[in-house]
């Protein structure tokens, strides 16, 4: 499949900057959602059937583009379940920045307080970066893992996996890749654990997204929230008066059945980003990134998020003075781009999608707002 043909499967309206939020879904997750969800309304003999398949099918899937194998991937409804299940089944120190998004926090600290095993260890950094100088500056004999996001939420960087992991050594290294999973093609195999939803850049929507684990990640993680889903293989008939240990490996960490219809979307999106590539997704938006980037450069507004394209994936965050935010968010909706603002910074993600026309509201946004600040 070409860059074309991919982007000729979506629709939303020009103006849509926010795919750091959720990406608009595309035509062919938009028609599984349906055919399914038919075909289970109207339950006609045997075709459930294919409802039964999608488990197999999304973990396939998933595999494919973390280089994995499907045995090593679990289905999970978000990011913060894949999370929660992490940090539950780890024991002792685990590193990470208090400026991660809060699914991360919050999983490490309701784990430590409810348990007692885990200890969170707050890495002091700049500006919120985690970087492999600055973890090995503070790592402790007592961490037995480190936590990332690949891609930072706020400021749009991009975490160096392969540097984190030679400092950390044989500690577990645990990547939330939410901002990250369909459109950078990272070393996911250095990681131990990897999370993410769909509804970001893999534009599968809510409701969709995988925990995936090392050998020795499933070898070292306690299974502390598993349901019967994660004691029984699909298939077998479960036994009844008797509640079975989980299973081994990455499927004892589920909690009961999930949307097969999910799983199906979450497939179907991950199917056509394997036949066009990451690596042309990345491509496209990094020119996008550079682009949005030098129209805020051209109107003289500050940006907080990184320039090299090392470090950055699909975000751009505009910083500016503080007394002149309200002008710059009012300017944008008022020519119709979406974005997000957050703590006194405009956030904007651009995807493959994001056509000339939405450039062209972008830069009379800029216009409007140097209009009213000069």
């Amino acid at each position: 499949m070409s860059i074309d043909d991919f982007v000729a499967g979506f629709g939303e309206e020009p103006g849509y900057l926010d795919f750091a939020r959720v990406g608009p879904l595309g035509r062919a997750v938009l028609e599984e959602q349906r055919g399914l969800g038919e075909q289970l309304g109207r339950a006609r003999f045997g075709s459930l059937d294919r409802l039964d398949r999608q488990d197999a099918r999304v973990r396939e899937a998933v595999a494919g583009l973390l280089r994995f194998r499907p045995d090593q991937v679990v289905f999970q409804p978000n990011t913060s379940s894949g999370l929660m299940h992490a940090m539950f089944g780890i024991t002792g120190g685990i590193a990470m920045s208090p400026a991660e998004y809060p699914s991360l926090t919050f999983a490490a600290a309701r784990a430590a307080e409810t348990l007692g095993v885990l200890k969170p260890i707050w890495l002091e950094t700049e500006y919120g970066k985690v970087t492999p100088g600055m973890i090995r500056d503070q790592l402790t004999p007592a961490c037995a893992a480190v936590a990332v996001s690949l891609v930072d939420f706020r400021t749009g960087f991009l975490a160096d996996l392969d540097g984190i992991r030679q400092v950390i050594g044989d500690r577990l290294l645990i990547v939330d890749a939410v901002q990250a999973f369909g459109v950078v093609d990272a070393p996911w195999e250095v990681a131990d654990v990897i999370v993410s939803g769909g509804q970001k850049w893999v534009r599968a929507g809510w409701g969709t997204g995988f925990l995936a684990l090392s050998d020795r990640a499933a070898e070292r993680l306690t299974p502390v929230f598993s349901s019967v889903s994660g004691a029984i293989a699909i298939g077998d008939e479960l036994p009844l008066d008797e509640v079975l240990r989980p299973l081994a490996g990455t499927a004892a960490f589920s909690v009961g059945d999930p949307s097969p219809i999910a799983q199906a979307m979450f497939a179907t999106a991950l199917e056509d980003i394997e036949q066009v590539g990451v690596e042309a997704i990345h491509d496209n938006v990094a020119e996008k990134v550079s682009s949005m980037i030098e129209l805020a450069d051209e109107f003289g507004i500050p940006i907080a998020s990184p320039r090299e394209p090392s470090e950055r994936a699909g975000i751009v965050v505009l910083d500016p003075p503080a007394d002149r935010l309200t002008t710059l968010t009012a300017s944008l909706y008022n020519h119709g781009v979406t974005a997000t603002t957050r703590g006194g910074r405009v956030r904007l993600s651009a995807h493959v999608t994001t056509t000339d026309e939405t450039f062209a509201m972008l830069r009379a946004a800029f216009i409007s707002h140097r209009a009213a600040t000069t």
